[in-house]
């Protein structure tokens, strides 16, 4: 089982569209197991995953499994969850572990535990590894993907710490440029607080084996610009965006961030503007390659959705070849 992280702490960047379509892709055409993990507290994916009847009958009651009820037990002082109830997403063709908004709650709990953790004791240790244990239940599967909050707090920093790798999905503007710097900053900081907390445990037996590690930066996928066609028939993006583009591997370069990369092909793949088949592909809950006449599908718009699917198996083919 290889698990991974869509992340990046700068918001709109389509994170979630590009997860669940990616996700579809290597479900669908790659022939993997897949289980997605909401872990964003706003439950994007799991509203495109499934429709208004099913996240009604989701949330309205207390005793729906969602992601919340991974991180409650710790909370009330009863250790780790012993189940894990997923739902399937039949029009993706994976499993997911719906969201939840009071994953918020979790938020402080996780941020006081990790000053016990970076202290060496076992009670913080174990609830930093929150992740780690629920992914162990889930080693069946071939691929676990996190969809995360545009955020560098003490959810995410649990999330990395327990998955084996993450990649980005960048928009392209000047301030995902900065944004990898951020990262790059974070992960070093909070896996040095954990290393040293590790060190300095006076009961290193007592610490659960589980595993746990720096999460390995596979590359990113530029998103929503325009592009056009050059002679040999490749997408470029138009000149404007062209220009911020070619700055991203030298940023990242900079942090070495993916050192294992050698600093080439640190693009996995790129996703030009789909326009209004994204929003087509939400209200009907289904891969963008995946709509159909009876989603509302017209005209033209089956060359798009045509298109859509040589784009997300190109980064499908991307994503796998960089977690084999």
């Amino acid at each position: 089982m290889r698990s991974v992280a869509f992340f990046n702490n700068k918001g709109g960047v389509g994170k979630t569209t590009l997860l669940c379509n990616v996700a579809a892709c290597i479900a669908t055409y790659y022939k993997k197991s897949v289980c997605v993990v909401d872990a964003d507290p706003q439950c994007n994916a799991t509203q495109y995953f499934f429709d208004d009847n099913a996240v009604n009958e989701l949330y309205s009651s207390d005793d729906s499994f969602t992601i919340y009820k991974i991180l409650e037990p710790l909370s009330l002082g009863d250790g780790y969850n012993e189940k894990i109830e997923l739902k399937r997403a039949p029009r993706f063709n994976v499993d997911v572990l719906p969201g939840d908004p009071r994953l918020a709650l979790t938020e402080d709990l996780l941020a006081r535990d990790w000053g016990d953790a970076r202290a060496g004791e076992v009670r913080g240790i174990r609830t930093s590894l929150a992740f780690s244990e629920m992914l162990a239940k889930l080693s069946s599967y071939d691929y676990v993907l996190f969809d995360v909050s545009p955020s560098l707090g003490a959810i995410n920093r649990s999330i990395m710490l327990s998955s084996d790798y993450f990649m980005s999905p960048v928009s392209l503007d000047i301030f995902s440029l900065k944004a990898f710097e951020n990262i790059a900053h974070w992960i070093d900081g909070w896996w040095t607080e954990w290393e040293n907390g590790l060190r300095n445990s006076r009961r290193p037996q007592s610490i659960p084996q589980l595993p746990y590690s720096k999460p390995q930066f596979i590359g990113y996928v530029t998103q929503s610009y325009l592009a056009k066609r050059d002679k040999e028939g490749q997408r470029r993006a138009v000149q404007a965006y062209e220009h911020i583009r070619q700055k991203i591997d030298n940023i990242i370069i900079s942090t070495n961030i993916a050192p294992q990369l050698g600093g080439k092909n640190l693009e996995i793949g790129t996703v030009p503007n789909l326009f209004s088949l994204v929003p087509m592909s939400q209200s009907n809950h289904t891969p963008i390659f995946g709509l159909n006449a009876s989603d509302g599908v017209v005209g033209a718009h089956f060359a798009k959705v045509k298109d859509a699917l040589e784009i997300f198996k190109n980064v499908s083919s991307g994503f796998l070849e960089r977690t084999k």
